[in-house]
């Protein structure tokens, strides 16, 4: 072979080498996990397990704590106290996740010792995890994932807490508060004048004001009021916390092919299904900081996606796992809230709770649906979502809801068509195509 030819054919054949695959990712919303998953057998929960390890990579937020009880409760929880095995961070490997989210509602229900355990045992199953730590700079810091097709870096963070739960700085000689990174945000009242002067004479009544004052805004009850032409409530993220995630972000950006922010958010702008603003002002934020993805949890529902300068904000998930039916223990504080004696156990616990699953989470089918995520990405630009529409089995009893496999048919369009619906205020067009959602990548609908 001539030598120009041998060249060229080798330079060829080093570019198509070096040439990198599009890089597919795995996401999923919350994931309470109490049982097994390994042991089942059915074609529709293992073709949910091959979607997930179909991917480079696959997240999840782990909304558990992962202990033998060796930590007491603490005074508060992020609603019930969450705690499984630490097997169950095997479970979740075996699953096809690699990732997982640390900064949630339910990071400090075993204080610091019960986070630092999760921790550990998150390490040892061989996750990369993020959004808690021994200092606030330690929660808030990227952690990164080598894959064949690209390195990822993972960012998260949560706006609903127990204030305990928050991580802290250093200061002199006082250690920092381990802890979960928080994005904390400010919420305002507006109210019409008749109400506005109302609500200042009865703080003034009450003695917590000094006087009505004609300024346009006041504090009472620890909120904040403003006067307006109608009713109205109004978020917008703590500035502080915004400007140091998006400098983490901006550098995770310079050192990965792509980044991803967990947010693990409750608050809503209404309706549960609709995020809060300071959720849509954060998301999109980070984007312009440099975020690919912006993946969502919290609210136990689905939420609307966004496609914002061409990346995609996940607004919700879903539930992926919601056995919080079938935790081992439960501390006192639990069960006096419900007035139960020492004499009654979870199942009594679950009967009050949800008086006998005609109220709460049992009697609300859309807590029991969820999507598994597919973006794929070639160099920076997202090609293609999928979603993957998944049951947790709604209806079934405690000791089978809650763990997902692939939705059927009628479900499945049943889910895509609310997601659908869900987005398309965002600009975000969604069709179901194949047995899950296919999001139109450069469409757009009507706002």
């Amino acid at each position: 072979m001539p030598r120009t030819i041998f060249c060229l054919f080798f330079l060829l054949s080093s570019l198509s080498m070096a040439a990198q695959e599009p890089i597919r990712i795995a996401l999923a919303g919350d994931a309470i996990i109490t049982r097994k998953l390994s042991v089942y057998k059915e074609p529709e929960f293992l073709g949910m397990i091959d979607v997930i390890r179909s991917a480079d990579a696959a997240f999840v937020n782990l909304e558990v704590l992962l202990h033998d009880y060796e930590h007491f409760p603490m005074h508060q929880s992020g609603g019930t106290y969450m705690r499984a095995d630490p097997e169950m961070a095997a479970e979740l490997k075996w699953a096809g996740f690699d990732m997982v989210s640390l900064a949630n509602n339910h990071t400090g229900d075993y204080g610091p010792g019960g986070m630092r355990t999760t921790i550990r045992h998150v390490e040892a199953a061989g996750f990369l995890y993020a959004g808690a730590g021994e200092s606030l700079t330690a929660a808030r810091e990227a952690h990164f994932m080598e894959t064949a097709n690209g390195r990822i870096a993972l960012i998260s963070c949560a706006s609903t807490f127990p204030d305990h739960s928050r991580a802290g700085k250093t200061r002199g000689a006082i250690p920092p508060r381990p802890g979960l990174n928080p994005i904390r945000f400010r919420t305002t009242y507006i109210l019409p004048p008749d109400h506005f002067t109302r609500m200042q004479m009865a703080g003034v009544s009450l003695g917590l004001l000094d006087t009505v004052r004609e300024t346009g805004s006041f504090r009472l009850f620890r909120q904040n009021f403003e006067l307006g032409d109608s009713a109205d409530i109004r978020t917008e993220p703590n500035q502080e916390d915004l400007e140091a995630i998006a400098g983490v972000v901006r550098n995770a950006a310079r050192l990965a092919d792509v980044v991803i922010v967990s947010v693990h958010a409750h608050e809503r702008d209404g309706d549960l299904s609709i995020p809060a603003e300071f959720l849509v002002t954060f998301s999109r934020a980070m984007v312009d900081a440099g975020a690919d993805i912006i993946a969502g949890h919290g609210p136990h529902v689905l939420r609307g996606i966004e496609i914002y300068q061409g990346k995609p904000i996940l607004y919700s998930l879903g539930d992926f796992m919601f056995q919080n039916e079938t935790l081992h223990r439960l501390p006192s504080e639990n069960y006096e809230r419900y007035e139960l004696g020492p004499d009654q156990g979870l199942a009594d616990f679950n009967a009050a709770r949800y008086r006998n699953d005609t109220r709460g989470f049992p009697t609300r089918p859309e807590v029991w649906e969820g999507v598994i995520a597919m973006p794929e990405f070639d160099g920076e630009t997202l090609t293609s979502l999928e979603l993957h529409p998944i049951s947790l089995q709604h209806g079934e009893p405690p000791a089978v809801r809650g763990r997902p496999m692939l939705a059927d048919e009628e479900l499945g369009k049943k889910i895509i068509e609310d997601l659908r619906r869900l987005s398309a205020p965002f600009g975000t067009s969604v069709v179901y195509q194949d047995g899950m959602g296919v999001v139109q990548i450069g469409a757009s609908v009507r706002r």
